[in-house]
């Protein structure tokens, strides 16, 4: 028997692999939708978030990449992850290429640019609006990766961008983007995503319990409370608090999580305060 089965879910709640379903738009991450979708619709150009580790930035921008999805005649969105801290300037230029459509991107920034623009505004004639949204942003670095920012900012038409960006990442983005100040001067819309508070660290339990088929509270409010304090309010390690409370009340054999177990938990788990 799995906890899942004890605790009558119909799968496991706390997983930290992004998935869409247990988005929890906290009342911040509410206010980040809402701006982050201004800045698109209006295509403002360049909107930049700024979050700590495990703080929900990833999920965001998949959330924003499926309600733009949902408005597919509206929007021509993807979506790109930037995995490690190598990446040129002349191969992230060809990757936003090739996401919006561009046939056999040139390797040459030359031949490029005007296929680029050339899609861009083949994108605009048809009446939609061009975005590309990329996560873990703080990994790019180099003066002449943010030139190239700068440089599809310049593409427009009268009135309007040709292209809105996202950029997503930890507050080193902010460093790294300082090294061009004419792009920091062109950032549209800035926002900052923070830890949760108690109230909202209680009902992500909550939301994210009953998206994995709870039926009734499992975690109990000295629980809800222990795990805010340990957390600090960070999703990625309520999850990991949570998901190990779950198993270790399963493993003895109890129907509901309490403090002392959470406290235990983050003990074992060597988190500060425990």
């Amino acid at each position: 028997m799995s906890y899942e089965q004890h605790f009558g879910l119909t799968e496991q709640p706390f997983s930290n692999a992004a998935d869409g379903r247990f988005f929890y738009e906290s009342a911040q991450h509410q206010e980040a939708m809402l701006r982050i979708e201004h800045s698109v619709s209006t295509m403002k150009g360049l909107t930049v978030v700024i979050g700590g580790s495990g703080a929900g930035k990833t999920l965001l921008a998949r959330r924003v990449l499926e309600k733009l999805e949902d408005k597919g005649s509206e929007y021509e969105a993807a979506l790109l992850v930037i995995v490690h801290s190598e990446v040129t300037a002349d191969w992230l230029l060809k990757k936003i290429a090739t996401q919006l459509g561009v046939p056999a991107p040139a390797d040459r920034k030359a031949d490029l640019l005007p296929q680029l623009f050339e899609r861009l505004m083949t994108i605009h004639e048809a009446g939609k609006k061009a975005v590309v949204i990329i996560d873990e942003a703080n990994m790019l670095k180099g003066k002449d990766i943010f030139e190239e920012f700068r440089g599809l900012s310049n593409l427009e038409v009268p009135g309007r961008k040709l292209i809105s960006v996202v950029l997503l990442g930890l507050p080193d983005l902010e460093t790294n983007m300082a090294v061009d100040p004419p792009l920091v001067q062109r950032i549209a819309v800035k926002v900052g995503i923070r830890s949760l508070d108690q109230e909202s660290t209680a009902n992500y339990i909550k939301h994210r319990m009953i998206i994995a088929g709870a039926k009734h509270e499992i975690f109990d409010a000295d629980a809800l409370a222990a795990v805010h304090r340990l957390s600090q309010g960070v999703p990625r390690v309520i999850n990991t608090i949570c998901d190990n409370a779950l198993l270790e009340a399963f493993l003895v054999k109890k129907d509901k999580v309490t403090a002392s177990l959470v406290q235990d938990v983050a003990k074992d788990l060597g988190l500060a305060g425990a």
